[in-house]
């Protein structure tokens, strides 16, 4: 039997703006600043959603869901990810695990970490220890550093499933 698996890789970047908080895998976390953005600007989901498609060659986020297209603007990116999840699903592929890094200086993350996996899982309806978040911070260097922005990556393992 041969066994079909696909890795994908997304990354996504929002500048920040002023607000009261940030929106990370779903979940509001507070802060002095919001994030950019013409949805929610959950660079987390972002780059998860870039992941699960490059996984299968289907294009970017931006393509499925154009910043030009006002039914996306401030939309809630939980909803956009359930529906790139459903085109993986589609294909006979399902999710073996995701790996996600968010680099930011603040706010800290640490303490949200349980709740933001477990917030992506029940999305993709997957068990949470099939998704790991980290955060670090790029030691003051660059965009993430000088505190403008956050930037998250994403890698995903699908494979194929037998019907």
């Amino acid at each position: 039997m041969v066994v079909q698996i696909r890795i994908g890789q997304g990354m996504d970047v929002h500048a920040f703006e002023e607000g009261d908080h940030v929106t990370l895998a779903g979940i509001k976390i507070p802060h002095t600043h919001g994030l950019k953005a013409h949805s929610d600007g959950d660079v987390v989901l972002h780059a998860l959603s870039d992941a699960l498609l490059g996984a299968l060659a289907l294009g970017d986020i931006g393509q499925h869901f154009p910043d030009t297209d006002v039914q996306f603007k401030g939309a809630d990116s939980r909803v956009l990810l359930k529906h790139v999840y459903q085109l993986i699903l589609d294909r006979g592929y399902a999710l073996n695990n995701a790996d996600i890094t968010v680099a930011c200086e603040r706010p800290k993350l640490a303490k949200y970490n349980l709740e933001m996996r477990q917030s992506i899982a029940d999305v993709l309806d997957v068990d949470v220890t099939q998704i790991s978040v980290k955060a670090t911070t790029t030691e003051k260097l660059g965009f993430t550093g000088r505190q403008e922005g956050i930037l998250a990556t994403a890698t995903v393992l699908v494979s194929y499933q037998a019907k």
